[in-house]
């Protein structure tokens, strides 16, 4: 690294969009049970939840770059923060699975512009250095979403309404406003024409960290979304311990992206997503073969620890390997998070229905093995051929 990193206010103001974004994201899993009983849920119609706020997210990741280029980053990112804050309320007021269900939605349809344009913003502001803002964002995205299951429990065991938790998250959105209004992100290919961006389509390697990025993603929130059930269904917890034992995966990813982050400074991106994976297999095998809780909490940190590294590393090397097309990078990068969060949760949601939550999580050992044959494969040169293969 040829430069020393700085943090100025639109840094610090996009780790705090991604915060914001990364909470209501985090939440739908601890929610999700209390949920399925103020609703009368199955396990297959509360997964709609995650799928809803997944198409949105398909929905920004196919088309957000337009709405981008002709409206600016800036007011795409107030109107993400203020369309999550108004979907959370709904979904707090809705009485039907209809109404639920559509809030998610407008969360993920809305609220997703803020994953389209931080990671993209992040390297265009901070360039050779880009692994590490993603990095740091990722650690306070990460501290954040451990509040939700936390503000879940705590709102449900002592206040007696889970909803808080969303009202609470939902009003910080004006703070945010009010204290970084000026704080505009950076010039960047987002603000040119769509000519000019057309001249950098994205390289077969973009592709390639593209596949790897949905599992890892998928890997991720597969145990955010359904690990508060596991905990409460196949280790024998009460409800609320289990909406808060997802901070255990939470608050290792924190630990694990502070690593990644002050790592990646001395280690290659790729070889430090190998290691990750060896410590996730590691952890989700004493998680998923666990009897007791204990070690179950103990297996579910060190799956988090080594998930944590996958989505701003692999993002990192993406990005790096669609050079100048940053804007287009970014959206094709959302697009991943919205097919990873609408198929895998709603997969292992319909295999729980169908044989059980205990031997449905065995998906996530299949989708770990794949993220590391991948990422094996892109680092072999052919792998790296820069011709263009998809816009």
């Amino acid at each position: 690294m040829s430069r020393t990193y700085t943090r100025d206010r639109f840094t610090w103001l996009a780790y705090l969009f991604l915060a914001f974004y990364g909470y209501f994201l985090n939440a739908f899993g601890p929610i999700t049970p209390f949920l399925m009983d103020d609703l009368g849920l199955s396990y297959t119609v509360s997964s709609l939840h995650f799928t809803a706020f997944a198409v949105g997210i398909l929905v920004v990741g196919l088309g957000g770059h337009l709405l981008i280029r002709r409206i600016g980053r800036w007011w795409c990112l107030w109107l993400g923060a203020f369309g999550t804050s108004l979907g959370a309320l709904l979904l707090v007021m809705g009485k039907t699975p209809l109404i639920t269900i559509g809030a998610a939605f407008l969360m993920g349809v809305i609220g997703s512009l803020i994953l389209a344009i931080i990671p993209a913003a992040l390297a265009d502001h901070h360039g050779e250095l880009r692994a590490v803002a993603l990095s740091e964002a990722n650690v306070l995205a990460s501290a954040v979403s451990t509040m939700a299951p936390l503000l879940v429990g705590w709102c449900a065991r002592f206040l007696g309404n889970w909803r808080l938790a969303l009202v609470l998250g939902a009003s910080t959105a004006l703070l945010m406003y009010l204290g970084f209004r000026g704080a505009a992100p950076p010039a960047s290919a987002a603000s040119q024409p769509a000519s000019t961006a057309a001249k950098h389509p994205l390289p077969r390697l973009y592709w390639i960290y593209w596949v790897a990025l949905v599992l890892g993603v998928a890997v991720e929130f597969c145990m955010i979304f359904w690990s508060a059930n596991y905990v409460e269904i196949a280790l024998g917890a009460s409800k609320a311990s289990a909406a808060q034992a997802v901070s255990v995966f939470l608050g290792a990813m924190i630990v694990g992206r502070l690593l990644a982050s002050r790592l990646v400074l001395r280690f290659a991106a790729r070889r430090l997503v190998i290691a990750s994976f060896l410590i996730a297999s590691a952890g989700f095998l004493l998680y998923w073969g666990a009897n007791s809780i204990l070690l179950g909490l103990t297996g579910l940190f060190f799956t988090g620890l080594g998930v944590a590294f996958f989505y701003p590393l692999i993002l990192s090397l993406a990005i790096e390997a669609a050079g100048e097309a940053t804007i287009q990078a970014g959206a094709r990068a959302t697009l991943a998070s919205g097919v990873a969060i609408l198929v895998l949760p709603l997969v292992l949601g319909r295999l729980a229905d169908a044989v059980g939550i205990r031997p449905a999580y065995g998906v996530v050992l299949l989708l770990l093995a794949g993220v590391y044959l991948i990422i094996q494969f892109a680092g072999r040169p052919a792998a790296a051929d820069p011709d263009p293969i998809l816009n």
